[in-house]
């Protein structure tokens, strides 16, 4: 669970209700107008970049993996490739059957070792998993930030046909007031919108599509060096590359024996 996604998002609502009841009350910012205009146009402007299968998929998707992170580390996730090197060079593959392995992409690169699995199938299945799972997390950073994109502009027009609105009621002052309230409604909702949930979603996607890919990327090679019975220094060598440079410096853990 990542922590700072939801507070976040908490911290961004909080300080948006705290201003608007200290003018008043929440009543006063509510607006089906802002509410159309800023849902329903950013809606159909995504539905115009976006196929309906990809929207449908990605918004879920994206929601889901943005409060989700890795529990393991690089580093954590190095020491315990090593380790499973370690057991596969002193009981052999069929000894990591019996290994529990909490990441379930590193869990199928050991079930494929242990089967005996040529290393090219290990390779392709890994890689071809490993590129799906990241074009998911990019379509979804790319809906939210469309969708980002698109809500400060539909909050202008919803503005302007506020503007409009107003103006064209000028004889009558009394929904003067209403209708500039009404217009600005919707740039507010538009920023809202954009600046605390879309934007900041998808740059979290993007984190994360990143750092999957290191991670999924150091698993593969790993996998394969252990399928090659690559000494377990050997491996912990290799994969340390992955790790920033001030985390390899670090005392690593020892290998179980």
């Amino acid at each position: 669970m990542d922590i700072a996604t939801g507070l976040g998002l908490l911290a961004g609502a909080a300080v948006v209700t705290t201003l608007m009841l200290m003018g008043g009350g929440l009543g006063m910012f509510v607006s089906d107008h802002a509410v159309i205009i800023i849902f329903g146009g950013s809606f159909a402007a995504t539905l115009i970049r976006f196929p309906l299968s990809s929207i449908f998929h990605g918004l879920p998707l994206g929601m889901r993996f943005v409060f989700s992170m890795r529990r393991i580390s690089q580093r954590e996730l190095v020491d315990e490739i090593a380790g499973l090197a370690e057991i596969a060079r002193k009981q052999g593959p069929i000894g990591l059957e019996k290994v529990e392995i909490e990441d379930p992409f590193l869990a199928k690169g050991i079930r494929f070792v242990a089967d005996g699995y040529d290393a090219e199938f290990i390779r392709d299945n890994l890689e071809r998993d490993r590129d799906n799972f990241l074009s998911h997390l990019d379509e979804g950073q790319k809906i939210y930030r469309a969708v980002g994109d698109c809500a400060p502009a539909f909050g202008m027009i919803g503005t302007l046909i506020g503007m409009v609105q107003m103006f064209a009621n000028m004889t009558d002052p009394s929904k003067l007031g209403p209708f500039m309230a009404t217009a600005l409604l919707a740039t507010l909702y538009g920023a809202v919108v954009a600046n605390i949930i879309c934007l900041p979603i998808a740059d979290k996607l993007h984190l994360k599509l990143v750092d999957e890919e290191i991670n999924r990327t150091l698993i593969i090679d790993g996998i394969l060096m252990i399928r090659e019975s690559k000494s377990p220094t050997l491996v912990r060598e290799m994969l340390i590359a992955y790790l920033p440079e001030k985390h390899r410096e670090t005392e690593p853990e020892p290998v179980p024996a």
